[in-house]
C-alpha cells in the first residue's frame, strides 16, 4: 500500500444557531451515534487518509466529548475554530500534518457521506485540480425583491448545488486561503476562493444522503435517510 497522503478538515465549529435545541447540532445524535462521528469514521475507514483534523468551538477543543475518541486517535487531532468557517479551515489547514499532500475539506453537517462520493473528489484532486460534488438543480428558480416580487426567472441549466467534501491539491488551497486572508475574503465554501484566483475546479455528481443538516426539520428528514441503503 502506498503510503498514506490524504489530509481531512472537517468542521465542526458552528454554534447552531438555527435549530432549538441548546446541544450543538454536530453533537446531536441521529442515525444511532452523534452527527460528528459519522464522518469522522467514515473518512477514516480509507486507507490513504493520513490525518484527520477535527475543527470544534473553542470551548470544546480543549475538552472534547469522549465519544470522539471512538475512532482511531493516531490519526485525529482536534483543532480550534475561528470567527467564521473560512477561518476554522484555515486553522486546520496549518495543522494538518506534512504528508497530507491532497486535503479534503468537509462539513460536520453532512453526516452521511458515503465513500462514493469521497472517492470521486478525491480521484479528481489526484489530476491536479480542485473537485467539489455537487447535484444539478431542477427546480425553477426565482429572483425576489426584498418584498417578495418576482423580477426574474433565472436559467437553470449549468447550476448545481454545491455540497462537500471538496478536496484540492493541498499547494492549491493553501494558496486560496492565503489570499483569501490578504483581501479579507471569506468564501461560502472552499471552492469559491480557487475560483476567485482562477484556479480550476470541477464538478462531481453528488449525492442526496450528502444533505446538510440545518434546521430541527432537517434532523427528522436526515433520520429517514439513515436507514434506507445507500
Amino acid at each position: 500500500m502506498s503510503t498514506p497522503d490524504v489530509g481531512v478538515i472537517i468542521v465542526a465549529a458552528g454554534s447552531s444557531t438555527r435549530t432549538d435545541s441548546d446541544e450543538l447540532k454536530q453533537f446531536r445524535w441521529i442515525g444511532g451515534k452523534p452527527m460528528l462521528l459519522h464522518s469522522l469514521q467514515t473518512f477514516q475507514e480509507r486507507p490513504d487518509v493520513a490525518m484527520v483534523v477535527v475543527v470544534l468551538p473553542k470551548k470544546y477543543a480543549g475538552d472534547p466529548p469522549p465519544w470522539l475518541f471512538q475512532c482511531d486517535v493516531e490519526r485525529m487531532l482536534v483543532s480550534v475554530g475561528g470567527r467564521v468557517r473560512s477561518d476554522s479551515v484555515r486553522n486546520g489547514l496549518e495543522d494538518l500534518a506534512s504528508e497530507a499532500k491532497i486535503v479534503a475539506v468537509h462539513d460536520a453537517a453532512r453526516p452521511f457521506v458515503t465513500p462514493a462520493l469521497i472517492d470521486r473528489v478525491i480521484t479528481e484532486a489526484r489530476k491536479g485540480h480542485g473537485a467539489i460534488p455537487g447535484l444539478p438543480v431542477v427546480d425553477t428558480l426565482k429572483r425576489a425583491d426584498e418584498n417578495g416580487t418576482i423580477g426574474e426567472t433565472i436559467e437553470r441549466d449549468g447550476l448545481w448545488r454545491a455540497q462537500t467534501p471538496q478536496a484540492f491539491p493541498r499547494e492549491m488551497i493553501e494558496a486560496a486561503y492565503a489570499d483569501a486572508l490578504t483581501a479579507g475574503v471569506a468564501g461560502t465554501d472552499d471552492a469559491s476562493l480557487c475560483e476567485r484566483l482562477g484556479l480550476p475546479v470541477v464538478v462531481v455528481h453528488g449525492s442526496e444522503r450528502a444533505m446538510k443538516i440545518t434546521t430541527d426539520a432537517d434532523f427528522a428528514r436526515a433520520e429517514a435517510l439513515s436507514i434506507l441503503p445507500e
